[in-house]
């Protein structure tokens, strides 16, 4: 057998056994593109009319406020958003699992809206999209495997696609769609054309997703881009319980320090210690609607004093390193948002694309496989006709 004939048995077998999983992961990531601009549109609470010179709440007023909506379960921080948007309360657990928000207006405390996010239809769709909606330690694993046969798929696609001779026909077929051909060719050519055009965004959005899945690979591309440092295992420092506290709401005083000197369109995150040894957090997003571009502060809550740590999502952005800021920048290359909404487009197209492979492949495969059944019948009533 040639090159080529191993490469094509190897991508109809690899892409018969990965077809489904690639369909379901391509088009649950379709619906999440757009997101955010879709709950910008049915969430209307997520703003607030802003007020010159309105005295924005403390996060300890707007974490009681908050409580009182969540009984019996502890406010994981306060999220401020840029000028203009609502404070949101985030509540999580597991056992069972639960994820509430508490919407509130920043100068008055009111509930605009308390949103069960694990009834949330985008929130449905995100679990499909990163488990298959299987156990996370079963369908976690299958995903980001599956992805990896995807890649190698769309790598011998393009050996498959790849013209021997760059002839004029050639070029023709290999870049084009003959829209007025036999639906069998065109099939044939929505597999391979659209299939080459979003190939580099494609092996973009499957190294990116599978950065979340596969340790091993992760791990060796922060190597190889930071350096040859090794990735360490995110784990917050914690606060020193054997100092007295002194000062009786250390939260406030921190987001007063923050909030003052953030620009208008900068979001603050600050959480809210559960436990005794726990720090405190406090991130400055300096462009909302992604996450790379983000600050991350520790104190202790006792103490206030900064505490530091080792990884990514420890310090300033701007005195991060080339690893760092590279895997920081992971999910919004992912999802497209690094590039504003001109990304988010084509990570749609390029995963509708990626949704429609499977199925236009199947349909080739099963199209030869009926010749091939048809071909010994053929033979068989000629022989009886002579």
């Amino acid at each position: 057998m040639t090159v080529k004939k191993i490469v094509g048995k190897l991508h109809l077998w690899l892409g018969l056994a990965s077809g489904l999983l690639v369909f379901v992961v391509a088009i649950t990531g379709c619906i999440l593109a757009f997101e955010q601009e879709i709950k910008s549109i049915v969430r209307p609470f997520q703003y607030v009319e802003p007020v010159a010179n309105g005295v924005v709440l403390p996060p300890s007023r707007l974490q009681a406020i908050a409580e009182k909506q969540v009984p019996g379960k502890p406010a994981k921080g306060v999220n401020y958003g840029a000028l203009g948007h609502s404070v949101n309360v985030p509540f999580y657990g597991v056992n069972p699992d639960y994820y509430v928000q508490v919407y509130l207006n920043p100068y008055t405390g009111e509930v605009l809206s308390v949103v069960d996010e694990e009834t949330d239809f985008f929130h449905f769709i995100l679990h499909g999209h990163y488990y298959l909606w299987l156990p996370e330690e079963i369908g976690q694993p299958v995903v980001a495997y599956g992805t990896l046969v995807f890649t190698i798929l769309l790598i011998t696609g393009m050996v498959l696609w790849w013209p021997k001779k760059w002839s004029r026909s050639n070029r023709d077929k290999s870049f084009k769609v003959k829209w007025k051909a036999q639906w069998r060719r065109v099939n044939y050519d929505l597999h391979n054309v659209p299939g080459f055009y979003a190939l580099f965004i494609s092996l973009v959005l499957a190294i990116t997703g599978m950065i979340f899945g596969i340790q091993w690979l992760g791990n060796s591309i922060y190597w190889t881009t930071s350096g040859g440092k090794t990735m360490p295992d995110y784990q917050l420092p914690l606060s020193d319980s054997t100092q007295a506290r002194r000062y009786a709401n250390p939260t406030d005083r921190l987001w007063q320090q923050f909030y003052k000197n953030k620009t208008e369109t900068a979001s603050l995150y600050i959480s809210c210690p559960e436990r005794a040894s726990e720090s405190i957090s406090v991130s400055i997003n300096h462009r909302p609607g992604t996450y790379y571009k983000t600050d991350y502060y520790t104190f202790d809550q006792y103490t206030l004093k900064a505490l530091t740590g080792e990884g990514p999502y420890f310090g300033e952005y701007a005195t991060a390193g080339f690893g760092d800021k590279l895997r920081r920048m992971n999910y919004d290359i992912h999802v497209g948002a690094i590039l504003s909404l001109p990304g988010k487009i084509l990570a749609f197209c390029a995963s509708l694309i990626c949704a429609s492979l499977p199925v236009t492949g199947f349909i080739i495969w099963w199209g030869r496989r009926k010749k091939k059944v048809l071909k010994p019948q053929r033979r068989v009533a000629k022989a009886q006709a002579v």
